[in-house]
């Protein structure tokens, strides 16, 4: 017999109540309004009776939803879709491992499945060094873009903003950048000389 979906309800509810039943969690029942009779008839409650649960038409919940907790968790899905989701995009652009690790903290194994999933061929040796013009460009998009943050690190779409303005590949950006970063003072503000210097030195 095929369950209905008040059936899937009640036999999901039932499930996690014989859970917390099993590792004592008293609070989570008494907050499902479970009294003492409710769970005394839990108790006696085994695999067939779950079976049973299929051919119910009607449930006897009392569904309310929490705004509060509801809206909280749908945006930190949101946040974290859009994070893998971004991710994807950095990897298919050939991103590397240190720089998913720090803005990321992705592990190299998840790393690794990524890539193959994304089909993105493996990488060999040191990427090769953008021209003098290509480097120059990049320079004067990441200090822009540096100047504009007050403090911290750009952001994760920003790199692959910078990537999609310059056409510079991933792997140069992330490594030019951080050499550049060594320098301490992306913006200029404290010596123009500075900046030409890791310019030309990268």
């Amino acid at each position: 017999m095929d369950g209905t979906k008040e059936s899937d309800l009640i036999t999901a509810v039932l499930m996690y109540a014989i859970r917390c039943l099993a590792e004592g969690d008293q609070a989570a029942l008494r907050n499902m309004n479970f009294g003492p009779r409710e769970i005394e008839a839990l108790r006696e409650m085994n695999l067939a009776d779950l079976y049973r649960v299929e051919s119910l038409r009607a449930h006897c919940l009392d569904i309310v939803l929490n705004r509060d907790v509801y809206w909280p968790m749908i945006d930190h899905l949101r946040r974290q879709r859009e994070s893998e989701d971004l991710q994807q995009v950095l990897i298919a652009a050939d991103a590397p491992l240190e720089m998913m690790q720090t803005l990321f903290g992705l592990g190299s194994r998840e790393y690794t499945r990524l890539r193959r999933m994304l089909t993105v061929d493996p990488s060999v040796g040191r990427p090769a060094e953008p021209d003098e013009e290509s480097t120059h460009k990049l320079w004067n998009v990441w200090v822009q873009r540096a100047d504009r943050e007050e403090e911290g690190p750009l952001q994760p779409d920003q790199y692959l903003a910078i990537h999609r303005e310059t056409g510079i590949s991933m792997r140069a950006i992330w490594n030019l950048t951080q050499r550049w970063n060594q320098y301490g003072d992306l913006t200029g503000r404290n010596g123009h000389d500075s900046a030409e210097r890791a310019c030309s030195d990268g």
